[in-house]
């Protein structure tokens, strides 16, 4: 009986934590949310920078915008002639990815492969990339004029995080006018540059606005 109870007791100081652990278990439950979202903080600059040295560049046609309308505080947001569901359904491969349905459940991935005009270098400024077919998993059996964008359904329309921007103050007055002027005449005049990473990922990298370049 004595036995049992010393057996017990020992196996009940074995199973109760030192001081010391108590300590440490509390310093990682204080510091484990600090290193995870610092891990998160940087790995966003990450992916960009991984981007920028790796990823192709890629020039996207802008749906037509109102200029005093481009501009919402610091930032302009802008959409494509790719953010349009409608658009992407006459692509070849619309069938496979909706299955059937008439637009994209919220939050669905989808890649766009997009297409290098023949004409490009007879171009004063870039010409856009022409989308030529859509996948539900990245492509493995592109061309080299051929490259993937990653984009994300918002239930009625695909955002490929390239739709807000920041732009100097001293500028925007400037890129207003410009745009006014040449929507007025061509609408197929308004361009984003952007670079492209293996993964379909992308980053925003110049506006062109005609023959003029305005760096984000």
């Amino acid at each position: 009986m004595n036995s049992s109870n010393s057996n017990d007791t020992q196996s009940s100081v074995i199973l109760t934590p030192s001081p010391v652990v108590k300590k440490q278990i509390h310093v990682w439950k204080f510091l484990f949310p600090l290193l995870f979202q610092l891990i998160l903080i940087l790995a966003v600059p990450s992916q960009a920078f991984y981007t920028q040295v790796t990823g192709k560049t890629v020039v996207l046609q802008t749906a037509p915008v109102d200029p005093y309308d481009f501009f919402r505080g610091y930032y302009q947001t802008l959409s494509y002639n790719i953010s349009s569901a409608d658009t992407l359904k006459a692509l070849p491969g619309w069938k496979e990815v909706a299955q059937g349905a008439e637009y994209l459940p919220q939050g669905t991935l989808i890649y766009v492969i997009l297409e290098k005009p023949k004409d490009a270098s007879k171009s004063p400024h870039p010409s856009a990339w022409k989308p030529i077919k859509v996948s539900a998993e990245y492509p493995d059996n592109l061309s080299n004029n051929q490259i993937a964008l990653q984009g994300k359904s918002t239930g009625w329309n695909i955002e490929y995080g390239l739709e807000r921007y920041y732009m100097p103050e001293n500028q925007r007055d400037q890129i207003n006018n410009t745009i006014t002027e040449a929507q007025r005449n061509n609408q197929q005049s308004f361009v984003v540059e952007v670079k492209i990473n293996a993964q379909g990922k992308a980053i925003p990298v110049s506006l062109w606005v005609r023959d003029r370049n305005y760096k984000f």
